[in-house]
């Protein structure tokens, strides 16, 4: 039997994305932003309002960087998430964690956090900010070979019915593959 629950942003997992800018004196901020996703293949949406000191940087800057939060800095994740740009300035520093400057874009690399989307900013519509994603960069400690192992990533998820954060690190199939066990 089924039971109606309270209509909420359901979706589970959410990942949790770090988005880093440079604020107008050249300090870095971030936030926490769980409402954002691959667009098209080489396109990120990023469900934000403008009232964010985010958005207003994204906008002034042209870019943004997308920083995949890990197990190993849910605290400063979620700081990101409940202190504001527009109240606290160098959050950055505050969570404890350090940035190095985007060679393609003008935003900044979250040094400690795994895995990093370059991205150019398109345009904000009433979905929020569309961004062009540039170029992507993997932190060594978690490639396998040419490619990213994503047990070692330990990326963290949003939980929007008991707002918790959850780690996503089990491989549990194959995609493109064990579906055709049942043509």
């Amino acid at each position: 039997m089924r039971k109606n629950i309270k209509v909420t942003e359901g979706i589970f997992p959410m990942p949790v994305l770090l988005i880093a800018t440079y604020n107008e004196d050249g300090t870095v901020n971030v936030m926490n932003a769980a409402w954002g996703m691959m667009y098209s293949q080489n396109e990120v949406i990023l469900n934000l309002t403008e009232s964010h000191k985010t958005v207003q940087n994204i906008k002034a800057n042209k870019a943004f960087t997308i920083n995949l939060a890990d197990n190993n800095h849910v605290t400063a994740a979620d700081y990101f998430g409940v202190v504001s740009g527009n109240n606290v300035a160098n959050k950055l520093a505050k969570a404890g964690l350090t940035a190095s400057a985007s060679p393609n874009v003008k935003a900044p690399i979250i040094n400690e956090l795994p895995l990093c989307l370059e991205c150019e900013f398109i345009e904000y519509n009433d979905y929020g900010v569309l961004g062009k994603v540039v170029n992507v960069t993997a932190d060594e400690r978690v490639m396998n070979g040419e490619n990213v192992d994503i047990s070692k990533v330990n990326a963290i998820a949003f939980d929007p019915y008991t707002h918790g954060y959850y780690e996503v690190t089990k491989r549990v199939g194959n995609a493109f593959k064990d579906g055709l066990q049942l043509k």
